[in-house]
């Protein structure tokens, strides 16, 4: 059973997390696609950041913790620069080669949901907070990638780090670490064990019933 104290320090990493990948889900104009895939993975985190918590900051639905405008955040900024479905996967595990193309589905729509609803108040406390690169090293023949950062603001500064994947389309995030923990490691270990004692269908309905409580407390 975790205490107040371990639920609190889960939440500020949750949402660090969140606002963390919000720094990349900024959208780009079409014809800035060509200038994205050539662009190094570190310029892309530290350009996007600052205008990405500058649009947290300057929208007050948000702040407010309204959960449609989180949602079209996420819909229009982040999910066409995360690898969510490599998210996803990574965090069910080896069950994921076993769910159906359905199941699959429902995973990631449960798992958006969860994000979502997770993180809406905590994008509210996104203030005075900057990210700033800290030296990551990768070559351009590279596929996969960490940059390494840090969130300053009040307070001490929060470690941050990225990985990324290049695809056709330019390099994508798929999982972040913040305080020394990696998201996905995070979110496996808690469906394991709803996979182990109910199956992937378990783990659905585990979410969707998450879903659902949040929905009700908000």
């Amino acid at each position: 059973m975790t205490t107040p104290t371990q639920n609190a320090l889960t939440d500020r990493r949750q949402w660090l997390a969140l606002a963390a990948a919000a720094s990349v889900g900024l959208a780009w104009p079409l014809g800035a696609l060509a200038v994205e895939a050539q662009e190094a993975p570190d310029a892309l985190i530290q350009r996007v950041a600052g205008e990405v918590f500058a649009a947290v900051k300057a929208d007050a639905a948000i702040q407010a913790g309204d959960i449609n405008r989180v949602a079209q955040l996420v819909d229009a900024k982040l999910m066409p620069h995360l690898s969510f479905t490599r998210m996803t996967s990574s965090a069910v595990g080896r069950s994921w080669r076993q769910a159906t193309p359905e199941q699959r589905q429902r995973l990631q729509a449960e798992f958006k949901t969860l994000l979502v609803r997770t993180y809406s108040g905590a994008l509210g406390q996104v203030k005075d907070q900057t990210l700033v690169l800290r030296p990551s090293r990768f070559t351009p023949a590279d596929t996969e990638v960490v940059v390494r950062s840090e969130v300053r603001g009040r307070g001490d500064p929060i470690q941050l780090d990225y990985r990324l994947e290049k695809t056709a389309t330019g390099w994508k995030v798929y999982d972040i670490n913040v305080l020394g923990v990696w998201l996905v490691d995070t979110y496996r270990g808690q469906f394991a064990q709803e996979i182990q004692a109910r199956g992937i269908d378990g783990l659905i309905a585990a979410l969707s019933e998450r879903n659902r409580g949040n929905a009700a407390k908000s």
